[in-house]
């Protein structure tokens, strides 16, 4: 389909020729426009092909609130409504698209750049909003992150929710302060010298206030995914579905200047077409970055560990820039805490770490266990900054039973642990809120439906969720608003101990990845990573012409005596976990190595020790 981005979907305000009105809606021969204030008055719309109305008013303004009558008499909100004021069930309002924007200069930032700060807008302030995150900017860019990502904030069910229920994409959600506090926020994020990036959900509209399909075969039965109906990508009509997905990417990156989109689950995006949605997405974001002289990303969640989605070839990729590597934090997961239940059991090994650090995807093809079949293909060609790793993030924390984070699994011995394993790779790290400091507070799974019938579907499909884990217990009921209120973040923690010491090690990671000579590139081709069995241990050597960098790391509770082959050469401590300043009792690792090929080194337990090539200044 070749895309047309005008006239667009939606109610698109224009000051001093009115407000046009554009819908899909094939499903209907007639259909006129309702709007309700300030002067109530029912007009018909034109009819276009391919099942579209359109009507230009001159005199609707923004505030303008709308709903689309048909020759039934039902009346439904627009689905491309930009702000839907009594919630999804009730109508839609034109919005004034005019913003003075401060950042005119912000041309955005490199990918190889890239740390994200992932956060849920309702649970990172007491307040829950888009105003209260600008007054933390500061102290985030301080701390070394340059991407701010806002888990999903499209019109949802209620004032609670993760943000995966949103029924209505374009709309920006009332409760954290609509699309103007949005702007404030991004306009914010740009002048800090921070990305902004959101996560958008391509694969499925919330359950509650999706009056989609009464317009039009938004969805087809043909496939389903975890949530119900699959979207229509690949059926009949499914062109339109496609231009619905696409405009509204180009309304967050155009409308709302956002840097970046993570693309939700796309492995729930049911596409057999040869010319696949996401390439076509692809194609048309890449295309208007171009266009506007920015610099914007595409970075899926996928569990396919499909090489193919982030390679730019025009026939065989999709063309998208970087995707998210469970594999790596499942490798991390297993190691620190012993959990090996549900997809779990596929790892534990420190082989698997080492092969996420070289290659990026442990299953390239070989027998997943968990699974019952072969699964992946080799990323071992791809650059690092294709994988966006983690230690943590909403989903490996809320989809717990208890929404636990590491804090309440690991010691802190063992946090440090991690984020030595995260920063110190080259791939791009992704910090989950809090977890610079060690959040205590859990994260777990709430929503607030107004239907009685979901919202017991909803507590029985977590509970079925659960078993498959084997995990134990009552699970928090995801409609009580105690659920969402044990789920703020404590950001006063961070000032306290031990916390302080966790996030100045933090800082410290993410200064070194930044300016030292070989820890600020993103080369996987300079990289050997050297697992140990017994004791689980692994030996991460990373250089840069004469440069080179050493990071010896032990899984153990105790120490561990490792025989590490070396370049020859003396070798000096850069940083070690235990040091008093990171909290730590004082490391017993050496402040110099001498090395003639070999040489034994003990670690203590639960840490990790840095070393550099020594003729370089600290």
């Amino acid at each position: 389909m070749n895309f047309d981005p005008a006239p667009k979907l939606g109610a698109n305000y224009r000051e001093g020729s009115g407000c046009d009105f554009l819908v899909w809606a094939p499903r209907t021969d007639r259909l006129e426009l309702h709007l309700l204030a300030p002067r109530e008055r029912c007009l018909a719309m034109e009819r276009l092909p391919d099942g579209y109305f359109s009507l230009l008013v001159p005199d609707a303004a923004p505030g303008t609130r709308y709903l689309y009558r048909f020759p039934s008499g039902e009346e439904l909100p627009d689905p491309a409504s930009r702000l839907q004021p009594q919630g999804v069930h009730g109508p839609s309002e034109v919005v004034d698209p005019r913003y003075s924007w401060r950042d005119r200069s912000w041309r955005g930032i490199e990918l190889h750049d890239y740390v994200f700060y992932e956060l849920h807008v309702g649970t990172f302030t007491p307040e829950g909003t888009f105003d209260a995150i600008i007054p933390r900017l500061a102290d985030l860019r301080d701390l070394g992150v340059t991407a701010i990502e806002l888990m999903p904030v499209a019109q949802f069910p209620g004032s609670r929710n993760w943000g995966y229920d949103g029924a209505y994409p374009f709309a920006v959600h009332t409760s954290y302060g609509g699309p103007l506090a949005l702007k404030h926020l991004v306009n914010a994020c740009h002048e800090a010298g921070l990305a902004a990036v959101l996560d958008v959900v391509y694969n499925h509209l919330g359950p509650e206030g999706n009056y989609a399909p009464h317009f039009g075969p938004y969805f087809t039965d043909f496939y389903h995914t975890p949530w119900g109906e699959a979207l229509n990508f690949d059926r009949s009509q499914s062109d339109h579905v496609r231009r619905y997905f696409i405009e509204n990417a180009l309304h967050w990156v155009e409308d709302f200047r956002f840097d970046a989109l993570r693309l939700d689950a796309i492995h729930a995006i049911a596409d057999t077409s040869a010319q696949p949605f996401l390439g076509e997405l692809a194609r048309a974001v890449h295309l208007r970055a171009r266009e506007l002289g920015r610099k914007i990303h595409l970075i899926p969640e996928s569990d396919l560990n499909d090489a193919r989605i982030v390679s730019p070839d025009p026939v065989c990729g999709y063309g998208l820039d970087a995707v998210w590597n469970d594999d790596f934090h499942h490798c991390v997961h297993t190691l620190l805490t012993g959990d090996r239940q549900g997809y779990y059991a596929d790892f534990g090994s420190t082989a698997q770490l080492a092969r996420a650090l070289t290659d990026g995807f442990v299953f390239s093809g070989q027998e997943s266990g968990y699974r019952g079949r072969r699964h992946g293909n080799s990323s071992k060609s791809l650059p690092a900054e294709k994988f966006v790793i983690f230690a943590q993030n909403h989903d490996q924390v809320g989809n717990r039973r208890s929404g636990e984070r590491l804090s309440s699994l690991i010691s802190f011995e063992a946090l440090k642990l991690a984020a030595g394993l995260v920063m110190l790779s080259p791939s791009l790290p992704l910090i989950f809120m809090g977890e610079e400091y060690g959040e205590s507070a859990p994260f777990l799974y709430f929503v607030s439906h107004g239907e009685p019938a979901l919202i017991e579907a909803v507590r029985k499909g977590r509970r079925a969720e659960f078993s498959r884990f084997g995990w134990q217990g009552d699970i928090p009921d995801p409609q009580d608003e105690s659920t969402f209120t044990r789920s703020r973040i404590k950001w006063s923690s961070r000032c306290a101990e031990p916390h302080k010491f966790l996030l100045a090690l933090y800082r410290e990671l993410l200064r070194l990845r930044r300016d030292d000579p070989v820890l600020s590139r993103r080369d996987k081709n300079a990289l050997e990573a050297i697992p140990f069995d017994s004791p689980k241990a692994l030996v991460l050597r990373r250089w840069h012409h004469e440069h080179q960098r050493l990071a010896i790391f032990n899984f153990e509770t105790d120490a561990a005596s490792l025989a590490i082959s070396l370049p020859d050469g003396v070798w000096a401590k850069l940083l070690d976990s235990q040091d008093p300043c990171w909290g730590g009792l004082g490391g017993d690792a050496p402040a110099r190595i001498e090395s003639s090929g070999e040489v034994r080194l003990t670690v203590p337990g639960s840490s990790f020790v840095l070393y550099q090539t020594p003729s370089e200044p600290r």
